[in-house]
């Protein structure tokens, strides 16, 4: 997680605020529904469709069977066009008591010879075969009928062409596909609620596994982190659950750390707590004035001592917290913020007789980071670099660019400190032994916090004379603000204070 700009409340993003709850299951549910849904009105129209060729097919086969028979009764005799009705048409051709039937005999696009004249005519085709018979729907009287027609060549020369139509109305076929649709489709009505019922039951089951999980989870003791068997959970949920396995690790890990640094503290607190209450106990006791004095500047020592604890071990406490909390990234200049911090620090050095100096680049080194934590990087360096630096003793700080990015370099010509001890000196509380100093031993932690909270990274190395200590802290061309690594499972207590 990287440090991030502060945004007010009122441009917070969508994704900011919070999502309302919802369900697995009605959102499998939902989705299994709805094409359901969707699709049962579609297959409404596509059944009828279906109906309605079926009940097509046979009443098409019969009129198809008129007009052939229709029109071999056809014959052209000095070129009129005759009929030989063996009966009268409408008992050949009658109607019933469901629909209407029409024929038509009559010279294409001519007279018409026997039949109904509502039929309308339509053109011949190029080539004319006999007995086919070809289909169209029309409409006669306002209602909608079936036509099946065909064309008689003429035999001879100089006869005309005939035209055999029979029509029907269309209420037999609504009818037959009417009660093909209803056939095919009443078992729907019982078949649609028992498919819901079984996805139901289905769903239920399938989520029983994460019912269970959930039971499982939800019995746990608070103090149990340890992690779920990922082969004892679905597929599906497998890497859900590798991933809380993950956190529950992290947050382990959070928790040991704070028991640690709550032990550490309370460890290194109780010297200064007990030096001021041995001090001011011989203090109430005395009654010399000067062993009085002496007895005050010891307590007021112990005190200074405590109150700087304190803070490094807030500040400490605040840099390893800055993935849980937002803080202000700024463009930095980190020239002017040593010259900044080296003020505040220069009445320490004066007062060692130290030969104190900053040295920067002509221009600005920017860096993008929090310029608060930043401060406290460079103000632990400059403290080590002067407490460690003998009277008459020389430090510098030096920021300056370095390929792609920022070099603060601080130097001293102090006591160093030993290469077997230079990664060491990063973990908390832990001090060189015959140092010579008192110290809290969190100073350099501070520092390696801040750096890789910032992308940036640290150094120790023996100082160019062979003496002292030179320290490095070299940023890229920008901050790559990022959570701090995690502390280790342990650190060593050894020589610690």
């Amino acid at each position: 997680m990287r440090l991030r700009r502060r945004r007010p409340d009122s441009r917070a993003t969508p994704s900011d605020r919070p999502q309302p709850p919802n369900s697995l299951f009605g959102e499998i549910l939902d989705w299994l529904l709805a094409p359901l849904l969707v699709l049962w009105p579609i297959s409404i129209i596509f059944t009828h469709s279906v109906a309605d060729n079926i009940a097509n097919q046979p009443y098409d086969l019969v009129l198809a069977d008129n007009a052939r028979a229709l029109s071999r009764l056809v014959q052209v005799i000095d070129g009129v066009v005759w009929v030989d009705f063996p009966a009268s048409p409408r008992v050949m051709f009658r109607s019933d008591r469901d629909d209407v039937f029409y024929y038509q005999v009559a010279e294409a696009g001519g007279a018409l010879a026997s039949g109904d004249p509502e039929l309308p005519q339509v053109a011949p085709p190029p080539v004319v075969t006999p007995e086919t018979v070809l289909f169209r729907d029309e409409f006669v009287h306002g209602e909608q009928v079936r036509v099946a027609y065909t064309f008689v060549p003429p035999s001879r020369e100089n006869e005309p062409l005939v035209i055999v139509q029979v029509a029907e109305t269309l209420n037999k076929r609504s009818t037959l596909a009417s009660r093909v649709v209803t056939e095919v489709l009443f078992p729907q009505f019982a078949i649609i609620p028992l498919a819901v019922l079984l996805v139901w039951v289905g769903l239920s089951r399938g989520i029983a596994p994460l019912n269970r999980l959930q039971t499982r989870i939800s019995s746990r003791r608070p103090t149990d982190l340890s992690p779920i068997e990922p082969a004892s959970v679905p597929d599906e949920a497998r890497p859900l659950i590798v991933s809380f396995n993950d956190m529950m690790a992290r947050l382990e890990q959070n928790l040991q750390a704070q028991q640690r640094f709550i032990a550490d503290a309370a460890h290194q607190m109780r010297t200064p707590l007990t030096g001021l209450r041995t001090q001011t106990e011989l203090a109430r006791d005395e009654t010399d004035p000067e062993q009085l004095r002496r007895s005050l500047a010891h307590i007021a020592d112990s005190a200074e001592r405590a109150t700087h604890l304190i803070n490094q071990l807030l500040l400490l406490a605040r840099a390893e917290a800055i993935s849980e909390r937002v803080y202000t990234v700024e463009a930095v200049d980190l020239d002017a913020a040593v010259r900044e911090v080296a003020g505040e620090l220069f009445p320490r050095a004066l007062a060692k007789s130290l030969d104190f100096g900053v040295e920067g680049e002509p221009r600005p080194a920017v860096v993008q980071g929090n310029g608060l934590l930043l401060r406290e990087l460079i103000k632990n360096l400059l403290d080590n670099a002067i407490k460690y630096t003998p009277r008459g003793g020389s430090v510098t700080a030096r920021v300056r660019e370095s390929g792609a990015g920022v070099l603060l370099e601080v130097e001293d010509d102090g006591i160093g400190i030993p290469e077997a001890d230079r990664a060491r000196v990063f973990e908390r509380f832990y001090r060189v032994l015959e140092s010579g100093e008192d110290g809290s031993g969190l100073g350099l932690p501070i520092v390696r916090e801040i750096a890789e909270l910032h992308g940036a990274t640290i150094t120790l190395d023996a100082g160019p004379r062979g003496s002292g200590t030179l320290a490095r802290v070299h940023f890229g061309t920008r901050a790559a603000l990022r959570s701090p690594s995690p502390p280790p499972a342990a650190r060593s207590r050894a020589n610690r204070v």
